[in-house]
């Protein structure tokens, strides 16, 4: 069965970004960034791949599946990009975006937990819950595991990485790593 994973970025206080959806606080690293590009190729858009030293066809490793919430996909449409990940089948949960002519793009106006139960029955690759909260927070008894990217920032308001209803969810860390700009990449099971 295919596995809903969490990868995402936060601060020290949960945030994913700040209240006007910015993440240009995050220090960068090239280590950080050279090694979860290796490791996760299929997370840089398809449109940026070129200016990573990227081919735009370069293979999926990990997942074929992307799903986001619409906060998530909008700055993409707003420079123009209707499908961002062109190299993997993209699902918008949106009560209020229009349908988008990409046959890799679907708009999902319903239930996103029953489209998460019914994309883990298909055969593929894992999917990828690219964000955001309010989308992580609806889908928190889905998520199988979590790539916690933590930034050694506070941010003291934003966009909370799981918002919602209060549903503690039992993980356990098997991995961890450390970058030279202090932030460190944990990778959960549930427990």
């Amino acid at each position: 069965m295919r596995k809903l994973v969490y990868y995402v970025g936060v601060s020290l206080d949960g945030y994913i970004a700040g209240p006007g959806a910015e993440v240009e606080f995050y220090p960068l690293a090239d280590d950080m960034t050279e090694a979860m590009n290796a490791r996760y190729p299929e997370v840089v858009p398809t449109h940026i791949r070129p200016h990573f030293g990227m081919a735009v066809d370069t293979p999926n490793r990990e997942w074929d599946t992307v799903i986001m919430g619409r906060g998530t996909y909008e700055p993409a449409l707003q420079i123009g990009v209707p499908s961002p990940y062109a190299h993997l089948k993209q699902y918008i949960v949106s009560s209020t975006l229009e349908p988008v002519d990409d046959p890799n793009v679907e708009i999902v106006s319903d239930d996103p937990v029953a489209l998460v139960r019914k994309l883990k029955q298909q055969d593929g690759r894992d999917i990828w819950l690219c964000g955001g909260g309010t989308l992580a927070g609806a889908l928190i008894e889905e998520i199988d595991e979590l790539i916690i990217k933590s930034y050694p920032v506070l941010a003291g308001a934003g966009i909370s990485a799981l918002s919602g209803n209060f549903s503690p969810a039992a993980f356990r860390p098997v991995q961890r790593r450390e970058f030279s700009n202090g932030a460190q990449v944990t990778w959960f099971e549930r427990a």
